[in-house]
């Protein structure tokens, strides 16, 4: 019966792996806009160049540029490095269903759902952060649900690794902070966990602080472009919660000359203290914008275009590709959301009774909210949903059960 069992999950595993062979043989995704500046910067580190000007956070393309340094310069060896992490990520949603409780019905189509979600396979021809951020998450959700010696050490050690490619994972020592506090561990225990987490992770990343502040002649952090993209994204005439060019703001601080004549670092805090007066005067405006971009990031599959780029498909097959991607997500993630939302509920009510509550279940939620808090204050695009997609997938998987049960819905606490 195991042996059957295994055979499932490695039949899917390498039907998935084909497909994203065959995806980036057949579609020859070329590179642009901040995928470009990721190869470009991964290229010119193998070549022992400069580590980026501070604009922006490096964490992937260094990775990227040890595996050029090793393999060779070339597009090819990136869309290699995504499948093999893809693979990785296989594993990886293998290993953590099999520590959880969950029924049989809900693990396949949870792992079956997610080799096969357009997203991770389309991306695996794109140079871009997202595939590698999401297997470092799936490694550091693999850790916490094992008894693994040093588990909280380790777990710093790769939240500063994610937050050289996403700056703001720094704050996942929060997520800990709220699941062990709602599962009711000692406040003690709580405190020291999340402060070995937070600790290591600066630890780690000061040495990269620290070339930063050198190389600006001022306190830098992991990179300088959090400021605009918070100054971009709030404003009076941005209308759709999405990227806009920052000359377009009104009275736009980017053309005045105390911002030209600055630094990185003080272009930083300029845009960002624009960004947060903007914030504080236009409260509705802001939550308006926010939940604009919450929309953009759940619901539009405008990612599956990037992987598109100078491919040259026929145009059928090209529309065909996008109206599947669009479909597809919006389908899973409506379902996901209402059961997060009716979940959110439940987790609120188990606490004012003091119940007990689902540690997987919990930790998925605060997960979920961890990004989506981030999203609604920031931009909102269809990439920035690829990292929570195995959140997404497991509460949509409630609904599935609940159709194989007859209707009979069923909860398994860990």
């Amino acid at each position: 019966m195991n042996g059957l069992r295994k055979n499932y999950y490695n039949t899917i595993a390498i039907l998935g792996l084909l497909i994203c062979i065959i995806w980036i043989i057949t579609v020859n995704t070329q590179p642009f806009s901040d995928f470009h500046y990721y190869n470009k910067l991964a290229q010119q580190i193998a070549e022992g160049g400069e580590w980026g000007d501070t604009y922006t956070s490096v964490g992937y393309s260094i990775i990227l540029g040890f595996i050029y340094s090793i393999f060779g310069i070339n597009l090819t060896v990136a869309k290699i490095f995504n499948v093999t992490l893809t693979l990785i990520n296989y594993i990886l949603i293998y290993k953590i269903l099999n520590k959880i409780n969950l029924s049989e019905i809900r693990r396949k189509v949870i792992y079956t759902v997610f080799v096969f979600f357009p997203n991770n396979i389309f991306y695996t021809s794109i140079i871009a952060t997202e595939i590698l951020f999401t297997t470092i998450l799936l490694t550091i959700t693999l850790i916490y649900y094992s008894n693994t010696k040093l588990k909280y050490v380790l777990i710093g050690i790769l939240v500063a690794i994610n937050a050289m490619i996403k700056p703001f994972f720094i704050i996942f020592f929060l997520v800990i902070f709220i699941v062990e506090l709602f599962l009711k561990y000692s406040i003690v225990h709580v405190l020291k966990h999340t402060t070995i987490i937070l600790l290591i992770s600066i630890i780690c990343i000061s040495p990269w602080i620290y070339r930063n502040t050198k190389f600006i002649g001022q306190l830098t952090f992991i990179s300088n472009n959090g400021g605009i993209v918070l100054y971009i994204n709030n404003n009076s005439q941005n209308k759709y919660g999405r990227w806009m060019s920052a000359e377009k703001v009104e009275n736009s601080v980017v053309l005045k000359k105390e911002y030209i004549e600055a630094n990185m670092t003080q272009k930083n805090k300029i845009l960002t203290t624009s960004a947060k007066n903007w914030i504080i005067n236009h409260p509705l405006q802001f939550v308006e914008l926010g939940f604009k971009r919450l929309f953009n990031t759940y619901f539009i599959a405008d990612d599956v275009l990037f992987s598109l780029n100078g491919a040259n498909l026929n145009r059928y097959i090209e529309i065909l590709l996008i109206v599947y991607a669009f479909l597809t997500k919006a389908i899973l993630f409506t379902i996901a959301i209402i059961y997060i939302i009716i979940y959110s509920k439940k987790v609120i009510v188990n606490l004012l009774k003091k119940e007990n509550i689902n540690s997987y279940d919990l930790y998925s939620l605060i997960c979920f909210y961890m990004f989506t808090s981030v999203y609604f204050i920031t931009e909102g695009q269809g990439r920035y949903a690829f990292p929570f997609i195995f959140i997404i997938i497991y509460f949509f998987s409630f609904s599935v059960e609940k159709i194989f049960k007859n209707g009979i819905f069923v909860t398994k606490n860990t």
